[in-house]
């Protein structure tokens, strides 16, 4: 299966892309060095997220809260103990995927809106846990100036690591959507009563699936401690799952990279539109009313089925003629 990957067009111009991103930090300013980095840490988080919704039919309504988890572990772990900074940027990922095993355990056993309000009830708890927590967690003033270790000093060094660890997660997470657990996975979102009657245990291949995103939405929390230095409270609340459920509807949700664009074009809006007004979220409004409208599937969705439309019409020419 690997051997085949690689020799697809969509490889092909992955590397493509990947070889101009690590080419980036020698001939942009070190500020779009920084945006390009904040659109990797919430394209993975987004992307986590959307293999549970978009490939596994979850209704993971409080994904930011596990983001949060990786990142308080991190940022604890490094200042509030005497182990080196890289076993706390390892820790933050494994950390947050217990938490959501300890947290898919019980929703799983509820199927769509239950699922989503009882994780929305447990990861509020989180987050009361990392704001009223004052010896710990400094409350809602959060943790700021969390030393890195010197590979990481610097912009353009976490500029590499973040690029790094995204390309690495999104192989894996590209290799899993491309296994037979992955086509269970959507054949779980697509009919569950089926697959249960064909002998498949549905709630098994859902908290499996909790794990795996939650992971990465865990590594995300500890490339922002990487790029931020910081970590607070703000990051498990219930707001900024919302924010990455927008990042997935925007670029697409069944489609791999779709999220990715979707975080881009969040951070592009907050960043260069609110710059000249502090409504920039109106703007963002209006282009999801329009995107609901005309582009359901989302932006890289719609392009997709266009692409694919236009294959088979090449196909039915080539048969004919």
């Amino acid at each position: 299966m690997v051997k085949n990957i690689l020799r697809t067009p969509s490889f092909l111009w992955t590397a493509a892309v990947l070889l101009a991103l690590l080419l980036v930090p020698f001939f942009a300013g070190r500020f779009y060095v920084y945006i390009l980095a904040v659109i990797f840490v919430w394209g993975l988080l987004a992307m986590s997220l959307n293999l549970l919704v978009g490939h596994g039919g979850a209704y993971q309504f409080h994904h930011g809260v596990f983001y949060g988890v990786g990142a308080y572990t991190a940022g604890l772990i490094i200042t509030k103990t005497a182990l080196p900074a890289w076993i706390g940027l390892c820790a933050g990922p494994v950390v947050a995927a217990f938490a959501g095993l300890v947290i898919g355990a019980f929703c799983v056993r509820l199927n769509k809106l239950y699922f989503g309000m009882l994780q929305i009830s447990l990861g509020s708890l989180l987050w009361i846990l990392a704001l009223r927590w004052y010896g710990l967690t400094n409350g809602d003033d959060g943790i700021h100036g969390i030393p890195m270790p010197g590979l990481l000093s610097g912009s353009v060094p976490a500029y590499y690591f973040i690029l790094i660890v995204v390309s690495a997660c999104l192989g894996v997470m590209y290799l899993i959507l491309k296994s037979p657990f992955g086509a269970t996975l959507r054949a779980v979102r697509d009919n569950p009563q089926r697959c249960q009657a064909v002998g498949i245990n549905v709630r098994r291949h859902q908290l499996l699936a909790i794990v795996i995103a939650t992971f990465f939405a865990g590594a995300a929390g500890v490339l922002f401690v990487v790029l931020e230095g910081s970590v607070f409270p703000d990051m498990l609340f219930w707001v900024l799952s919302l924010e990455i459920f927008i990042m997935c509807l925007l670029g697409g949700w069944f489609t791999f990279f779709g999220p990715m664009l979707g975080a881009a074009i969040m951070v592009a809006l907050r960043t260069f539109v609110g710059s000249y007004t502090e409504y920039w979220t109106l703007i963002l409004g209006v282009v999801l009313i329009l995107l609901i409208f005309f582009l359901p599937d989302g932006i890289m969705g719609i392009n997709i089925r266009t692409w694919l439309r236009n294959r088979d019409r090449r196909r039915e020419t080539d048969v004919v003629h």
